[in-house]
Formats: C-alpha cells, structure tokens, sequence
C-alpha cells in the first residue's frame, strides 16, 4: 500500500452521478466515493476501489454530483427594470421597450453611474444566491456599459467578485450588446470602436475571458458581429452569441463559422444553423428564464438538437430586464417544463456541457480524476429531485477546490 498522502480526502458512502460522458445515463455509482487531494479529483467510483485518505467524510448516503455551473449570466450591473416588467404585462413586447429607450439602456444609464464598488455590492446577493444552490462557477458578462470605462468597471466587479467568494468567475466581454444613443447616426462607428480599441484594451488588462455579442435586428448584423469576432480571433479570445432569439439572422452559422463556444438562446434557429453547430462542435445554451419571462411562444428546436447531436447547456441568463433569475435549480425545471429536456439533459445542461460551453471541460463538470474537485452534495433520493422540485433547495454541502 502507498503511503497514504496526507492532503487527501474520502467522500464515502456516498451515491454519484459522476455525469462522465463515457459512462451511461448520469454515470451512476450506487456505492461510491469521491477522493481528493488537494483541489483534484483523484478518484470517483466504487468505495470497495477507492484508495485510502488521511481525511474521511461520510455522506451518509448522500449523492455527490459535480458542482453546478452557470455558464451565461449578465450579473454585474446596476438598477432594475420591475417597471418593465409592468408594461410587458399589459402588452408591450421586449422590441417595443427597447426601441421606446427602455430595456437595455435604462440598464445602461444605471450602471454608467456605478462604482466598481457599487457594482459588486449589487452583484453579490446574485452571487450567493447561486452559491447557495450549489454552483461552483459563473460566467459574468459585460454589455451594460458600452463605454470603455464602464465596461472596464463591469469586467473589474466581475473579477472582484471572484476573488471575494470562493466560485470561479469567466469574465466575458459583451461590448456589442446595443447601440447606444451616442452612436445612434454611426453603427460603423461604435462597432470599430468595440473591435478594434475596446476590445484589446481591455484583454490586454487581463479583465477578458471570452467574446459575446447580440446578433439580432435590434442589435447587431451579422457582418457588424463578424468584424467584433474576427477581432476576438488576432486575439487569441474564444468567442460566444446570443443567436436566435427573436428571429433568425443567422446568428448560430456565423457562430459556427468562428468555431464558437456556444451559441445562446435560439428559440428561432433553424435546422441548417443547427446542422452547422454541429459540424462546429458548438453548444446549445438554452436560457429559459427569458423565454419565460418575457414570455415568448417558440421555444427551442430541441428535437434538431438531439437529431443532429448538438450539446445543450442550461442557464440561468441572470439579468435585469429578460430574466430577473437567480436559481439554477429553478432553471432545470423551466427546462424541463418549458422545453420538455429530460432530467439526464437537464443536470448535463449545468455541469458536463456547461463547461463545455465555457472551454472547461477537461477541468469541470464531471466526477473523474484529473477534473478540479468541485462537488455538490444533496439530501436527495434521487437526481431527479434537483429537476422536480420548485424553489425547494436541497444542497447539503458544496466543496470548492477541495475545500
């Protein structure tokens, strides 16, 4: 027997939905155990296989999944848009907001008047209320700011927020969100300076993950979110899109022409944008949080999806105006409710594909050696219960990094 490493801990008597993607179904082990040492995963299977650690824990029967990730959400910013919510109630649509000067931009106005500091105080209840739920990681997107110095304050919360709660935080730059009013006359203009100043600035200050954009007829065109991408590429910068959501421009072929992470949304994406994700290796995120507040009608083509093999990621798209959600595990249930996703699809959706859809699936989202040991453990009996259940939480204990 080795000398038994004294970093290391044993998550015992234990149930796994080891989410592994080689594995059948959600990768059930009925007697199992988790063995870290330090911040990785060492071993995750058979408690009779699993090695010796100096540090024992037992689960009491517990399941341990991996962490959830949230991997599209627009935490950072200031304000709320409850009025919106009003008038979408007594009939008017997103568009008609937007154009009347609502939606995004009365967000806009809020966040250019916020500190960094008032950023991640707003922010921070957000946070928790997902670390709460058993997430590990959030992606944080900018796109409220349209400036070069509130996006660099929106990105710069983003990363504080990282550093004062133990989650991990990819910080995507989403300077092609809107027009804003300053550029109402030069489209040409406010793109070239998101492309070609905005952009490498900001990635040169670390504050940049990924790149995102709204392709969308209120927002940008396809060549204009070309341009913004191509860009992302001199850069060496992994690319996302809100695609499809309120019509098809042809959003998820452009994504899957520049080899995106995922395309988000979708609702109006058709079976060749679909057919050319596929090709491209690039995720599905469903965000059913917008459809249902909105509310839209056409939900996703999940059927195509699964025809043609296209991973499906879920979110909570946390944001002021769209979909005011901070529960992932309320999430799951609009996926499954709304869009008819199985429960195996749905906990793929926020763990193995989430990651996926961030660039981190040889890091996250599954319970195998090697990955990072971000675990959740539930007082359930079953996974299913993590998609049944509506504003019920049962996490029992979220390991993060080991910890």
């Amino acid at each position: 027997m080795p000398e038994r490493d004294q970093a290391t801990t044993i998550w015992r008597n234990a149930r796994l939905a080891t989410l592994a993607p080689t594995a059948p179904g959600l990768g059930i082990v009925e007697h199992g155990a988790v063995v870290a040492s330090g911040d990785r995963i060492v071993f995750a299977g058979p408690e009779t296989e699993a090695p010796d650690a100096a540090r024992v824990i037992d689960c009491v029967g517990r399941w341990i999944t991996p962490a959830l990730i949230d991997c599209h959400t627009h935490l950072v910013y200031a304000g709320n848009r409850a009025r919106e919510f009003e008038l979408r109630l007594a009939g008017a649509s997103y568009a008609d907001i937007a154009r009347a000067g609502g939606g995004i931009f009365s967000t806009v106005r809020a966040t250019r008047q916020a500190s960094v500091d008032d950023l991640v105080a707003e922010a921070l209840p957000r946070l928790d209320a997902l670390i709460a739920e058993g997430v590990g990681m959030v992606e944080i997107k900018s796109g409220y700011g349209l400036d070069l110095e509130s996006e660099r304050r929106m990105l710069a919360a983003a990363r504080r927020l990282g550093r004062e709660r133990a989650v991990a935080v990819r910080a995507t730059f989403l300077g092609a969100h809107a027009l804003p009013p300053e550029f109402d006359h030069d489209r040409a203009a406010y793109v070239t300076l998101v492309a070609d100043t905005m952009l490498p600035r900001l990635a040169a200050e670390g504050l940049v993950d990924a790149v995102d954009g709204f392709c969308e007829g209120i927002a940008f065109t396809r060549e204009e979110m070309r341009h913004v991408f191509a860009a992302a590429r001199k850069l060496g910068l992994p690319v996302k899109l809100h695609a499809e959501q309120l019509s098809n421009t042809g959003g998820a072929t452009l994504a899957a022409e520049f080899g995106a992470l995922s395309a988000d949304h979708l609702e109006h994406v058709d079976e060749a944008g679909v057919a050319a994700m596929a090709r491209a290796g690039v995720v599905a995120t469903l965000l059913p949080g917008a459809y249902y507040t909105l509310p839209e009608s056409r939900p996703p083509p999940i059927a195509l999806f699964r025809r043609h093999g296209v991973a499906m990621a879920v979110s909570t798209d946390c944001n002021p105006g769209t979909s005011p959600l901070t529960s992932l595990l309320l999430a799951l249930n609009m996926a499954a409710t709304l869009f008819r996703l199985t429960v195996e699809e749905c906990l793929a959706g926020a763990t193995r594909n989430a990651a996926r859809a961030l660039g981190l699936d040889r890091e996250l989202g599954t319970l195998e050696a090697g990955k990072r040991a971000d675990l959740a453990i539930w007082d359930i009996e079953h996974p299913a219960e993590l998609v049944y259940r509506i504003a019920y939480n049962p996490l029992y204990a979220r390991i993060w990094g080991g910890r």
